[in-house]
């Protein structure tokens, strides 16, 4: 049995087959190395009766996750996911390497991450080429429903929002000013905490107000993360990989053309190219 696993920070995608056929599947809450430690790991694994029961089966998991990006965090995550898996040979990548890999699978190309999180690298036909662009939800994702998040939260309590928008952000999700910053500087896992808004923004995506901020996001992506990668490798297929590039694409084309760059592919769920491409 082998298993195929992709997990940004808030969920983990899981793919078990036998014979190149899916077997079972499931979703956890995601395993982020950089957020999550070993015990929380193997206690998210514990709660799901398909991996307990098939954890003895699985000779061989091929595991993408975000914040996997240190030899030392994939060796990490790896003994981790061993410990549980103890029949299974682990092979550990970042989620960049896993949503290139299923968009272009063996060719070249440019590939946009947005999902909870986000990033751009050049694809060479093996591997991700290493940038700078990773900075996490602090100090960068800039277009990524972190982002959204963040700035959605700010114009809420700074009182920036439209009184239509504000009275339904009270109604959903009933928070105040001491809630919301107790949630961000106090608990862990604010970057989730971020994530949790993104609904907010497909639910109202028509309204202007929400428009202008999903533009201003998509704009500073491209200036920070696809131009860069466009001007270093030149006419190559760019590609998007993640929830917030489908489920807002008709924003991302309109910013595409507007730096007249053209997207080839956009795919929502990378873990189900990664499984046609790990089991044949």
């Amino acid at each position: 049995m082998i298993a195929v696993v992709y997990s940004g920070s808030r969920t983990a995608f899981w793919k078990l087959t036998q014979n190149g056929q899916v077997v079972a599947h499931c979703n956890t809450s995601g395993i982020n190395p950089c957020f999550v430690d070993a015990k929380t790991i193997l206690q998210i694994l514990n709660k799901k009766v398909v991996l307990v029961n098939n954890a003895e089966n699985i000779k061989k998991i091929y595991f993408f996750a975000a914040g996997a990006s240190s030899a030392d965090r994939q060796e990490e995550l790896s003994n981790t996911l061993s410990s549980f898996f103890r029949y299974s040979k682990v092979i550990v990548e970042n989620d960049l390497f896993g949503a290139a890999k299923a968009a272009c699978f063996d060719k070249t190309g440019i590939v946009g991450m947005l999902g909870s999180g986000a990033n751009c690298a050049y694809f060479d036909g093996k591997k991700p080429i290493n940038n700078n662009f990773g900075l996490g939800y602090i100090l960068g994702d800039e277009g990524s429903s972190n982002y959204f998040g963040k700035i959605l939260l700010k114009d809420f309590l700074s009182k920036k929002l439209p009184k239509d928008l504000e009275s339904k952000f009270i109604t959903i999700y009933n928070l105040d000013r001491p809630q919301i910053l107790e949630r961000i500087y106090n608990k862990p896992q604010a970057n989730i905490f971020l994530t949790s808004f993104f609904d907010f923004f497909t639910q109202n995506s028509k309204h202007e107000y929400i428009i202008k901020l999903i533009d201003e996001g998509f704009e500073k992506y491209f200036e920070t993360y696809v131009l860069p990668m466009v001007s270093k490798y030149g006419n190559e297929d760019l590609h998007f990989v993640g929830k917030v590039a489908a489920e807002l694409e008709d924003r991302l084309q309109i910013t595409a053309k507007k730096y007249d760059l053209e997207i080839k592919t956009i795919i929502k769920e990378p873990i189900l190219n990664l499984l046609k491409h790990y089991i044949n």
